[in-house]
């Protein structure tokens, strides 16, 4: 069985995302949208992947994102842009065909039915992320603690590979992987101490539980 990898999302500073290095997490997030708490700018986020380099896979998280953004946010030596917003399919195979990146995309689920969604972006990027779906006029689409049954997605049939987020910490990550079979585990609030400080003592034993899996 492949080893279970995590990402450790939101990231802001050289000592936490260093913790999520050592932890050997193998995809590092920074977030593009200004009313996040975790948000970068260009300039910190270029620091940070050089930092990263290439002992993590560095991605750029973004939210109904325009042309320009994502210009100036890939050229801050992003390997990957997971899309969190409304995008559609054809949106997002534009985005990954015009930018010639590797393209994710989160799918919000609260119930059985918001997995059919999944399907449509088959041709349309390269990886999933499943993740929990935030209440109705919420201002963000993630990163809020929350988590769905992962019992929905038991036996499911993925058509492509795909993540599991929403809710996890080092407590309850092997009981996610356990019900879900996720190859790739993306924790954010998860391991903070509050919104958007993130915690290295945090991030230090999500990533062990990761690797004991």
């Amino acid at each position: 069985m492949p080893a279970i990898t995590a990402k450790i999302c939101g990231l802001s500073t050289p000592d936490t995302l260093d913790a999520a290095l050592a932890g050997r997490a193998s995809h590092v997030g920074f977030v593009f949208f200004p009313k996040s708490p975790r948000n970068v700018t260009f300039d910190q986020a270029e620091a940070l992947a050089r930092q990263a380099g290439r002992r993590a896979r560095r991605v750029g998280v973004f939210v109904n994102p325009d042309n320009d953004l994502l210009a100036e946010a890939i050229a801050a030596r992003l390997d990957a842009v997971q899309l969190h917003g409304e995008e559609t399919p054809e949106r997002a195979a534009d985005i990954r065909r015009r930018f010639g990146i590797e393209t994710w995309k989160a799918i919000p689920v609260r119930t059985a039915a918001d997995l059919k969604a999944a399907a449509l972006y088959r041709d349309a990027v390269d990886r999933l992320l499943f993740d929990a779906r935030t209440p109705k006029g919420s201002d963000l689409p993630g990163g809020m603690g929350l988590r769905f049954d992962w019992r929905l997605l038991a036996d499911y049939r993925h058509a492509l590979p795909w993540a599991l987020s929403g809710g996890l910490d080092a407590g309850n990550v092997a009981d996610a992987v356990g019900m879900t079979g996720a190859g790739l585990v993306d924790t954010s609030s998860g391991v903070e101490s509050a919104p958007g400080v993130k915690d290295i003592g945090k991030i230090a034993a999500f990533c062990q539980a990761v690797t004991q899996l």
